[in-house]
């Protein structure tokens, strides 16, 4: 299968690497990239334990394929931290024990960033509305909306 390089911004620094076209985005990150936050559930794009952030909006990263990528910022789990600071995001996930096994968590994450970064005082309705795409079987989601609520405090005491 005949490859081509794609050049884009991954978690702030701009990379190149080769894959074929019609690769997913969440094959590249995980095999070329070595970045294992991103986690393959259904292969569909209906759990959302691979969803990323392209140019700020969350996509399933098992639907995304390298053509859509050229030239574009993609953010997984492992930017959000920046210089070994947690994201007020992952730290109210912790603080609120909205980590359950971990597999979901990733893209839940990634889910509540772009929530905030829109949405900087959601409802609890918004957070339920952003959280729709995502499955999670190890919990209720309480915890999860107060997380995000939460980190929504958090980010509006730094503004």
């Amino acid at each position: 299968m005949l490859e081509k390089r794609y050049r884009f911004n991954l978690n702030g620094e701009w990379v190149e690497v080769e894959a074929p076209p019609a690769a997913t985005l969440l094959e590249v990150l995980r095999d070329k990239f070595h970045l294992t936050g991103v986690k393959e559930g259904c292969g569909k794009g209906d759990c959302g334990a691979c969803t990323v952030l392209l140019n700020g909006k969350p996509v399933h990263s098992c639907l995304t394929i390298m053509e859509q990528v050229q030239g574009a910022e993609i953010t997984t789990v492992e930017g959000l931290s920046r210089g070994g600071k947690l994201d007020p995001i992952q730290q109210a996930f912790i603080e609120e024990g909205a980590i359950q096994c971990g597999f979901c968590t990733p893209g839940m994450l990634i889910v509540a960033k772009a929530l905030l970064m829109r949405n900087p005082n959601p409802t609890i309705e918004d957070v339920r509305e952003a959280l729709g795409g995502t499955l999670c079987r190890c919990t209720g989601y309480v915890k999860l909306v107060k997380a995000i609520l939460k980190a929504a405090e958090l980010m509006g005491e730094r503004r």
